[in-house]
């Protein structure tokens, strides 16, 4: 749950609901979706230190507002229906820690027009160690803003932690569109409308504020340091090619997003360090929805800055890298895991699906059990089959169209009813891709696959070579381990060779039509696609050698079979 074992103070307008009513503070029930927040009074009774006090008082007099503050009680303003945006519901998030110095003059700042589309402004601070959580309640208590809300966790969260609490407010109370600003003044509040407009209009799910662009004189012309623009440049180039995206900046805090975006995110494993920034533009590239970039001014004053550089480019690289390997499915990141493929497209040239593609040959009636997600099926697909599709997962959406008919059932004990609600249907080709190695009785499998055959129809099956060079070696020195995916994973429970692939299917009632070799999948184990120099390169070489000893170097056999009796 997000912000599990964390609390945060709350000086709003309101209550939430779950929250116990207090003089002091509110214990939040397990009920209530933000359960780390207490209720605190209002600014009279909070204790203001020093610093906190003086600076609400210049910054926010009562019936003396600075010149362009948003802290007027103009009925103009007071007029105007709250998130009154094309009936929008917008919310402010502004994440502040150690901000005392800062934060009053960002909060004055942002203009009444912003005020008056708004619906709600949280500030939310970081268990800040100054005062910035009384000047925060100070200023709208002084001010009158019954929009501004104010909350502290009872612990630091980190810059991404601190995000995913406040997103999650927002997303608990239905709201349309949130605005990520920061406390410490480094990005304009002026321009708040222009990140959530493109929301409200329904041109982007996502914007980010760049400060690349040239609109307002560029990064240079605003103060930024040469070492770190160039630190910046080097990393969205890095970012742009691995992610095949053509942002001007990755590196900018001031974004605007849909929350119905959000709440398609899995945020339960991301980090809450400031590369948070960098895996939501990934998960939201990933995910397909739309991202527009809006040109805003660069400001480096005086505030402090808590982002280690040299830390955070390392950590930006390697978020990149581990998305990458991820949904390539070299390994599963915590981060990206939903974007994992348990058993991805072997696409070089000599691969089992290779081999498995040509034999179901074109505009055939296919069975394809075991078929995941359907990647595979949607190949097939593509070829004028006909598939149908048993498994106990789900089709991936953009493949579910590649079936006629799917069934989701396990295999553990066969096809069972699966049968039944085939019908009367009968099948041309039978694929059993790399499914009797997960059976404890793969016999019985291979018997009820023979009564769903036409009179000329085939059985092809692939089992992974357990007699492959990678395995030998392993025995040879002493080790046998069981891994994620590959000639050992942790769900088989049968393993095969060669000829005791023949023999089963011999003893189940088959004859042995044809058999293939598959080539080893180096793409897969280095991440590189198959296209790639290098991987080419391997593919030959391994495939003259997979076709000079197929049992030593072969990564999977390949076999076409049909029933010794024919099917009636």
């Amino acid at each position: 749950m997000l912000g599990a074992g964390a609390r945060a103070v709350k000086a709003g307008r309101s209550r939430p609901a779950g929250f116990e009513a207090s003089s002091r503070r509110g214990k939040v029930p397990g009920s209530d979706p933000v359960n780390d927040l207490v209720n605190t009074t209002p600014f009279l009774e909070a204790s203001v230190g020093g610093l906190g006090r003086a600076r609400v008082a210049s910054e926010a007099r009562v019936g003396e507002v600075p010149a362009g503050s948003h802290a007027s009680t103009s009925p103009e303003i007071d007029a105007i229906p709250t998130g009154a945006v094309q009936g929008k519901r917008i919310g402010i998030l502004v994440v502040a820690y150690n901000a005392v110095t800062t934060l009053a003059s960002v909060l004055r700042r942002i203009p009444p027009r912003v005020w008056s589309e708004v619906e709600e402004v949280v500030v939310c601070d970081d268990a800040s160690n100054d005062d910035t959580f009384e000047l925060a309640v100070g200023y709208k208590t002084l001010a009158g803003l019954d929009k501004l809300t104010v909350l502290k966790n009872a612990k630091n969260l980190g810059y991404g932690g601190n995000q995913k609490l406040g997103y999650q407010y927002f997303m608990d109370r239905g709201f349309d569109a949130v605005v990520l600003l920061h406390g410490d003044g480094q990005y304009a509040p002026e321009i708040l409308d222009a990140l959530y407009g493109p929301i409200v209009r329904g041109e982007a799910d996502a914007v980010f504020g760049s400060r690349i662009m040239p609109d307002y004189g560029g990064p240079l012309k605003g103060g930024m340091p040469l070492y770190k623009y160039v630190g910046n440049r080097i990393l969205t180039w890095f970012e742009n090619r691995a992610l095949g995206m053509h942002l001007t900046e990755f590196h900018s805090g001031y974004r605007a997003y849909s929350l119905e975006a959000l709440r398609r995110i899995d945020f339960s494993r991301m980090t809450s360090g400031f590369h948070f920034d960098t895996e939501i533009i990934v998960k939201l590239h990933h995910q397909g929805f739309r991202i527009k970039e809006q040109a805003i001014p660069t400001y480096y004053g005086d505030e402090i800055c808590y982002v280690n550089g040299v830390k955070y480019a390392f950590d930006v690289f390697r978020s990149v890298v581990r998305y990458r390997r991820t949904v390539r499915s070299v390994a599963r990141h915590p981060e990206y895991a939903e974007y994992f493929v348990d058993y991805p497209l072997k696409e070089s040239r000599g691969s089992s699906h290779f081999h498995v593609l040509s034999l179901a040959g074109r505009g055939h009636d296919v069975l394809d059990v075991g078929c995941g997600r359907g990647f595979f099926a949607r190949q097939l697909h593509e070829r004028g089959n006909r598939v149908v599709g048993v498994d106990q997962m789900e089709p991936d959406p953009a493949c579910a169209e590649a079936f006629s008919f799917f069934v989701r059932a396990g295999l553990d004990q066969g096809l069972g009813d699966v049968v039944d609600r085939l019908g009367d249907r009968k099948f041309d080709r039978v694929l059993l891709q790399d499914i009797l190695e997960h059976l404890p009785d793969p016999a019985h499998l291979l018997g009820e696959c023979a009564g769903l055959l036409r009179p000329a129809g085939e059985v092809v099956v692939s089992v992974p070579n357990v007699a492959n060079i990678t395995v030998r070696a392993a025995l040879l020195l002493g080790r046998f381990e069981y891994t994620e995916r590959g000639i050992l994973d942790r769900t088989h429970l049968r393993f095969f060779t060669r000829r005791t692939i023949r023999r089963l299917m011999r003893e189940s009632g088959y004859e042995i039509l044809s058999e293939r070799t598959s080539v080893m999948p180096v793409e897969l184990k280095f991440g590189l696609p198959a296209t790639h120099l290098l991987m080419r390169a391997a593919n030959r070489i391994l495939a003259f050698l997979t076709w000079l000893m197929p049992g030593l170097f072969g990564y999977q056999h390949i076999l076409v079979a049909r029933p010794v009796i024919a099917p009636r």
